[in-house]
Order: structure tokens, then sequence, then C-alpha cells
């Protein structure tokens, strides 16, 4: 071989090891952020370190997520201080039935300069922000809820014909009250899809609830440290994507979702008592909340724990029981661990 081609060869050895380090660095430098903002959360939000952890998960993986927990759990709050920590701009809209696609989206007023002269000008609306938290996103209407989806899923919006881009990053935080019926308009399956997780809130261990009676009601002087901003969000965003995922993390998202769809799934249960399972929007959700969970970890690559412990806030919202199921007292929870144990005995 001529000395020039080995030259070449080594060079480009050498910036492969650079840029491995280089990577490896930035990976242990995102997770030692990411377990302070962690522990930081930690503080305020007591006995939900999985909806914290599952929450961090959505914002590096640049989803949405959907909180769903009777009220008084925290969710508001939990808002709140991921704002505070990753220092992003954050908005709150309270969803009632007679909230219109302006309220959010914002709109065009009609304005008259001093010469006569009469243009319209766009108001931006609180959906401008980077952070949104859509509370009891159940209650608005359909027409106002369609409105949310565009922006969820284009990070960007439609008004009068003309296109404005949301800021970067851009992510919907939407809660709902699983109890209340009355004034309340369901998600569509489109906007559902549209959520990279749904989380569950239960009440709190006797311990976390004590902790947070004495913590609360007294005197706290405590203050919430910004860990994070929006350039290291993004960075960190992008980060995830180049983590790599083995050929049988691959095989076993695959598996798992695909056994969800009652119209290919070899399983009885999935057949029987599914009605329209999730499409391929899961599969992505699923590899990029596995991707995230390890980084978080502090590992290198998804395991298969990652994504046993990250299917059902996956694919609970993109999942339908039939009412035949619903009447036998069958469960989502027990379809989706029928799924898990496909892959986690083999």
């Amino acid at each position: 071989m001529s000395p020039i081609f080995e030259d070449k060869n080594k060079d480009k050895a050498t910036e492969e090891v650079i840029n491995s380090e280089e990577l490896l660095q930035s990976f242990d430098s995102l997770g030692q952020i990411l377990t302070q903002a962690r522990k930081e959360i930690g503080r305020f939000i007591f006995g939900q370190e999985n909806i914290i952890e599952e929450t961090l998960i959505t914002l590096l993986s640049g989803g949405h997520l959907l909180l769903i927990g009777v009220p008084g759990l925290g969710k508001t709050r939990l808002v709140e201080m991921l704002g505070i920590v990753f220092g992003l701009e954050t908005r709150r809209v309270q969803f009632t039935p007679d909230l219109m696609p302006a309220d959010i989206l914002g709109s065009e007023v009609l304005e008259e300069s001093e010469s006569g002269r009469r243009s319209f000008r766009f108001i931006q609306g609180p959906i401008f922000c980077q952070l949104l938290m859509a509370d009891e996103i159940n209650r608005a209407s359909p027409r106002t809820q369609s409105a949310l989806l565009q922006a969820m899923q284009e990070r960007r919006v439609s008004v009068a014909g003309e296109y404005y881009d949301l800021p970067k990053p851009f992510h919907v935080l939407a809660t709902q009250n699983p109890v209340e019926q009355e004034g309340t308009y369901p998600l569509p399956e489109a906007q559902l899809d549209r959520f990279l997780m749904q989380v569950d809130i239960s009440y709190p261990d006797l311990n976390a609830e004590r902790d947070m009676l004495l913590k609360t009601t007294g005197v706290n002087h405590d203050n919430l440290d910004q860990v994070m901003n929006a350039g290291l969000l993004l960075d960190g965003q992008h980060l995830v994507r180049r983590v790599p995922v083995g050929r049988k993390i691959v095989d076993a998202i695959l598996d798992i979702v695909r056994a969800g769809r009652p119209e290919i799934s070899d399983l009885e249960d999935v057949r029987k008592h599914v009605f329209w399972g999730p499409g391929p929007r899961a599969s992505q959700a699923l590899m990029m909340a596995a991707r995230a969970r390890a980084v978080i970890d502090g590992r290198l690559s998804p395991s298969l724990e990652d994504v046993i412990a990250l299917a059902h806030p996956v694919l609970r919202h993109r999942m339908a029981l039939t009412f035949a199921a619903r009447a036998e007292g069958v469960t989502l929870g027990y379809v989706i661990d029928q799924l898990c144990d496909r892959v986690s005995s083999e």
C-alpha cells in the first residue's frame, strides 16, 4: 500500500477515535445534567419519581406528554418546575368549553396608522412559547383541539392563510381529569397519537404524602435552581438520535407494536379484545423514549428493560378495547403486559 494511503487511513482512524471520545463525553455530560434536573424537581414533587423520569424522557425525545390524574397530584406544579429547571418560556392555558382557537393561536387585528392607512397585524397567542401547559385539555371543543393538533405536529400555526413558526423547542404538556365526565370532549385518536407518552399519575404513598403535608404547609424558603436552557435541551435532543440501538432492541420494538394490531397479531387476547392497535408512530415513540431513558441512566445504548418499562406509557393511548372486552373487565394494562411477555421470555 502506498504511504500516502497509509497516512490517510491513519488520519481517518484518529478522527474516528476523537469523534467517539467527544460523543462519549457529550453523553456523560448530558446524563449528569439530567440527573441534577431530576433531583432538583424531586425536591418539590414528592413520591412521583417515575413520573418525573418519564416527563424528562418526553422532553429529551422532543415529544409531547399527556398527564392523567385526579386533581391535587401535582400535575400543574410539575410543569411549572420543568419550566424553571430547563429555563424554558412557559405558559399555561386553562381549557374550557368556550375556548376558541384564536384564544390559543392568536389573531389578526386591524390597525390604522397616523397617515390613515389600515393594515392587519398578527398578535401571537399563548401557544408561542417553549413549554405550553394545556390544563384539562379534554374540556375544550373539538375545534380548539384540532387547532392545537396542528401546532403539536407541525411546530407552526396557520392564521388567515399565513404560517407562523413556533419557538424551538416546543412541547405541549396536557393534563386531563380521568373522573370528570360532564362538559368534556374525548380527544380524537389522531390527536392522542401526537403525544409521545400518556402518563397516569396515581396517589402518592404514605411517606411521600407525609413529606408533602409537612413541607407544603409550613415556611419553605427553598428555591428551584435552573440547570439547563433551551439550547442545551435542543443539543440533547439531537444527541439522543445518535444513540446506537442494537438489532435485538429494534426487533423487540417491532414485535411489541405489531403484535398489538388485531388484524395481524398472533395473540388471541389481542385479536379478541383489541378494537384498534398502535400505528407506526408508536414504534418511533418507543425507539426515541428507550434511547432517552438510556441516556438519563448514563448508558450508551438502550436495553430490553427500557423497552418493556416504556411500553405502557407509549401504547396505552394508542390502543382501544372492544366494548365486550370492557364489559368483561379486561384492561389495556393486561393486554400490554401480554405484548411485553413476548419479548421478555425470549
